[in-house]
């Protein structure tokens, strides 16, 4: 459903600021950052060409590295799969190269400003996407319990759907401070952010979404906790991130992480290829026509990493898959972070023990999506009988959960995702081959559009995805559980390695499931930011006076430290 959180701070008569997901953690400008003409960040000049390991040629690898070498570094990039990570753009054997699949991201919010920037800096194209009762959403279908209702707006659907949305934003008024909360951040008044999220962290760090829910008179009613999960809010059900934190929900809500989504023309894996190959218009020591694809040998990057270990003088010594060893002054280590526990063979020193106790508790959510291409957006020919748009974007309690319709224009040919699930809805799927999971999803479609004739527009082979079961992953993103909140601080505030004993520098965690944001490319690019200011740092650099980076002024900013005893 679209967001059903007020805004608290919206009046017809004003403009008001644009949000960031700079987020109620650390609420540095990440945008400001980046744009601001000074850069940022420089190295000593005795430095420049200095080799720096990146660990995951993911979005937040090739970022890192891209940085890197503007400033007169050379990233030396380790990729065991493709580049792009979790964002993952495939086509369809035989089709028409324009019709694409997004296997992991698909869709950013505007609040996601840092990575807008890069979006920007390549020059790719975005279009809304085509959530449930979006505005580029034709038409929504909610079926529960065997029971359909189409949708155009809100007002469409029975009223106890209007309760529901009404129920949720009275329990993140009360209980979680939204209109303060959503203000602050729109003024980034940082003291105001801090001081409310100071209070929430500490009363609810223990405590789950459903707890939350539970806990709120506005949702006393099982009936409509029930259908808030299965339909929820922005991008559909949330019932299986009930089990998770309830900080990890409010970060969403608070940045509008779930609001007004839109999709990069072409696939966003162009994102990080684009970076790859691009030549920066302002780069250190390096020559003019420099990129990342010119600094490695044959234009690729270095095979999978099998081994990471600590040699004299503090160095980080990196073993790939073709056995060649390599020891580095710094390295960034950006691939999912449970790589560090079974992949990759590392010695216990690169770590302190509270931080691979922090890895190691990590929580992964699973998830899948299976697309299959068809002839043409066939969703929007009407019902004779009743006028309605013949097949909708489907939120449903049955085994597909969420389908999405993803059109090129009139008669030209589109895709359909026939169901993106998570957890416990994805683990259902993980047996089942592409085509035996079509099937299932089809029967189920059809039981809710006994008319539409689906498989007859399918112009080619399904792809599917399940990211528990992708080897360089074992799940689609971090979601901390309660009590876990410890854990996130010390792997985000890890780049602050002033603060570690010296024979524990050097190695830079980075990535979405090290940010406060998981599963939000924008975690994955600020976190990148924060290894490079670490990088620099270490190797005796700095920013410019007028454009502080996040470690410069982590002292007034720094996440909020609960009590260890």
């Amino acid at each position: 459903m679209t967001s059903t959180v007020p805004n608290a701070v919206e009046h017809a008569d004003e403009q008001q600021p644009p949000i960031t997901m700079f987020g109620p953690d650390f609420p540095y400008a990440y945008d400001d950052f980046l744009a601001h003409p000074a850069g940022i960040g420089q190295v000593p000049a005795t430095e420049h060409g200095t080799e720096v390991a990146v660990i995951g040629g993911g979005l937040s690898g090739i970022v890192a590295a891209y940085e890197l070498m503007k400033m007169g570094l050379k990233p030396v990039v380790y990729e065991a799969d493709q580049i792009g990570g979790r964002l993952r753009t495939v086509g369809f054997d035989g089709c028409d190269p324009s019709l694409t699949a997004e296997m992991g991201a698909m869709r950013f919010p505007p609040s996601s400003t840092a990575l807008q920037h890069y979006i920007d800096l390549v020059g790719l194209e975005t279009r809304p996407f085509p959530n449930p009762l979006a505005e580029a959403t034709p038409s929504t279908v909610v079926d529960l319990k065997g029971e359909s209702h189409y949708a155009e707006t809100m007002a469409d659907l029975p009223q106890v759907y209007r309760d529901v949305a009404d129920a949720w934003a009275r329990c993140l008024e009360e209980g979680a401070d939204f209109s303060d909360m959503n203000r602050a951040l729109r003024e980034r008044d940082v003291p105001r952010i801090r001081e409310i999220w100071s209070r929430l962290v500490e009363k609810l760090d223990n405590q789950t979404f459903y707890g939350f829910l539970c806990e709120s008179e506005a949702f006393r009613s099982f009936r409509h906790r029930e259908i808030f999960g299965q339909v929820g809010f922005g991008t559909g059900g949330w019932d299986t991130d009930f089990p998770n934190s309830i900080l990890e929900i409010l970060r969403v809500v608070y940045t509008e992480a779930d609001d007004h989504h839109r999709g990069i023309v072409g696939g966003s894996q162009q994102l990080p290829l684009r970076l790859w190959e691009r030549e920066p218009e302002k780069i250190v020591h390096w020559p003019y026509g420099t990129s990342l694809k010119a600094l490695h040998v044959d234009g690729e990057p270095r095979p999978a990493v099998t081994r990471l270990g600590r040699t004299a003088g503090n160095g980080i010594t990196v073993t790939d898959a073709r056995g060649d060893i390599r020891t580095y002054r710094a390295a960034v280590f950006t691939a999912q972070s449970w790589m560090l526990l079974s992949k990759i063979d590392c010695d216990d020193s690169l770590f302190p023990i509270d931080h691979w106790t922090a890895i190691e508790r990590t929580h992964y959510m699973e998830s899948s999506k299976l697309f299959v291409p068809v002839d043409r957006p066939f969703w929007l020919d009407k019902d004779e009988e009743t006028g309605r748009d013949v097949m909708s974007m489907t939120l449903t309690d049955r085994m597909t959960r969420g389908t999405y319709l993803l059109d090129n224009g009139p008669d030209r040919p589109a895709v359909i995702c026939l169901s993106y699930t998570w957890c416990d809805d994805s683990l259902k799927w993980l047996p089942l081959s592409a085509n035996e999971r079509m099937e299932v999803m089809l029967k189920s479609l059809g039981e809710i559009y006994p008319k539409v004739d689906i498989r007859k527009h399918v112009i080619g082979n399904p792809v599917t995805v399940s990211w528990e079961n992708e080897p360089y992953f074992m799940g689609a993103f971090k979601a901390n559980l309660p009590g876990h909140y410890r854990y996130q601080r010390r792997l985000f505030t890890h780049f602050m390695q002033d603060r570690l004993p010296e024979d524990k520098r050097g190695i830079f965690l980075a990535g979405d499931d090290i940010s406060w944001t998981a599963g939000w490319a924008e975690g994955a690019v600020q976190t990148a930011l924060n290894a490079v200011w670490g990088v620099m740092h270490q190797l005796g650099g700095a920013t410019d006076p007028t454009n502080p980076g996040p470690g410069d002024l982590y002292d007034e900013i720094a996440p909020v430290e609960l009590p260890e005893d």
